[in-house]
Order: structure tokens, then C-alpha cells, then sequence
């Protein structure tokens, strides 16, 4: 399903760090499918403000830390099945390995899907030292950028110093790869916006990582999010 080759032959940005935009990831027929059966099952609110970053979004795991094994896989559409599926493969370690000139072979990997609903933010910050590569896919049919939920490649922590905009339209994508001056954020999504801003993050992680996204002992509610 993925378009391995254009992320193998992607270009890798140096500015303002090593981050890549990826388009046209899936066939039109593809991209519609997986627009259209999006998940909407076994999710979690998290939030945070003051800390680090602030933060506020819904998450739903898809491949946990180190495991091929599909989350809440019955849940899923076919072709949900099938990213996953492709997400697991050597092919796309391959293929990301050669864009970013890192081994990522034996990494640690975990995916999560996202909603960022109405309100919803990811303040500016750079990935922890334990993550090495993070690629985010997108999955809206159309989306304003006005309406926010874009990410913001940043130059700083200053979240006005905007050196790219990545809109999460789907068959789109970002790679980031983690240093100390990889800063990046996603722009709040106005209140009145109807839906949400729906995007897949694959992160590869350092040996021996622990999930921070879905801890040892986690026991917050899982819910439904809304279908509009």
C-alpha cells in the first residue's frame, strides 16, 4: 500500500534540521478508503500543560512499542489492516533508513493514530532523547489551514518562528529526525472546527525505550471518538 519508492527517494531538508516532506504516500483509491474508515474506537484523552509542552488530543494505539501485533485489530477496517501490516515490514525500515542515513533495523518501533478535536494542541518542543526517527502520516479529505491542526516546523521554541507548514491532508507526511533543535509543534485547531485533524505517528526509538504514550500499568479509560 505505501509508496515506498517516494520515501526511499525522498529528499531530506538540513533546514532548519534534518526533516522530510513526503506526499502522494497512497493509490487515490487507497486514500479514500482509509480517509473514509478512520478509526474511532479504544482512544484515550491526554493532556498537559505546564510541563515540557502543553498538549491536548485523543490517541488509540495501532502497533505497541517492539510487537507486530495490531491493536483492537478487529476493529479495524481492511485496509487499516493492511498499513499496519506495511508499517511492520522490513521494506518500509528499509525505505526510511535510506531517506534519513539511519540504521533503523533493529529499533524499537511503536505507532499510535491521533484526533486532534476542537481545541486540541501540541505545543513547540523538540522529540525526547529516546526517540531517533518520527513519522507522521495524515488522514483528512480536505482541511483549511486556517482551522489549524497543522504542524510547524519551527526554527526555535518561539512558536511564531515557522520555517515550513505541513497540512494533514491525507497521503501526506513528515519525517523528523530527533535532535536538540528540532523543534516542531501543531497549531491549535480552532473551537468552532467540526471534526478533527487526524494524523498516524510511527516513531523508531533507542534500544531498551520504554512507551511514554502507553506506560506499564496505564489504566485510563478507553472510549469511542465521535464520528463527525
Amino acid at each position: 500500500m505505501l509508496n515506498l519508492s517516494a520515501l526511499k527517494h525522498g529528499v531530506l531538508k538540513i533546514d532548519p534540521f534534518s526533516w522530510a516532506e513526503i506526499s502522494n504516500l497512497y493509490s487515490a483509491q487507497d486514500a479514500a478508503a482509509l480517509a473514509a474508515s478512520y478509526p474511532h474506537d479504544h482512544f484515550k484523552t491526554v493532556t498537559g500543560y505546564g510541563g515540557e509542552k502543553n498538549y491536548d488530543y485523543e490517541a488509540r494505539a495501532l502497533l505497541p512499542m517492539g510487537s507486530n501485533a495490531i491493536a483492537h485489530e478487529a476493529e479495524l477496517s481492511d485496509v487499516w489492516r493492511r498499513l499496519a501490516r506495511d508499517l511492520c515490514s522490513e521494506a518500509y525500515r528499509d525505505a526510511l533508513s535510506a531517506l534519513t542515513d539511519r540504521d533503523l533495523r533493529h529499533a524499537p518501533m511503536e505507532v499510535n493514530v491521533f484526533h486532534y478535536g476542537p481545541g486540541a494542541s501540541l505545543g513547540p518542543h523538540p522529540d525526547l532523547p529516546d526517540k531517533r526517527i518520527t513519522h507522521i502520516l495524515y488522514f483528512n479529505e480536505s482541511w483549511d489551514r486556517s482551522h489549524g491542526g497543522c504542524l510547524n516546523i519551527l526554527r526555535s521554541k518561539d512558536p511564531t518562528a515557522v520555517a515550513a507548514v505541513v497540512e494533514p491532508l491525507v497521503g501526506n507526511s513528515a519525517i523528523l529526525v530527533r535532535s536538540d533543535n528540532s523543534w516542531h509543534a501543531v497549531s491549535p485547531v480552532v473551537p468552532n472546527q467540526r471534526g478533527s485533524r487526524r494524523s498516524v505517528t510511527v516513531t523508531f526509538y533507542q534500544p531498551g525505550s520504554e512507551s511514554s504514550m502507553w506506560p506499564l500499568g496505564d489504566t485510563t479509560p478507553l472510549q469511542s471518538y465521535p464520528r463527525n
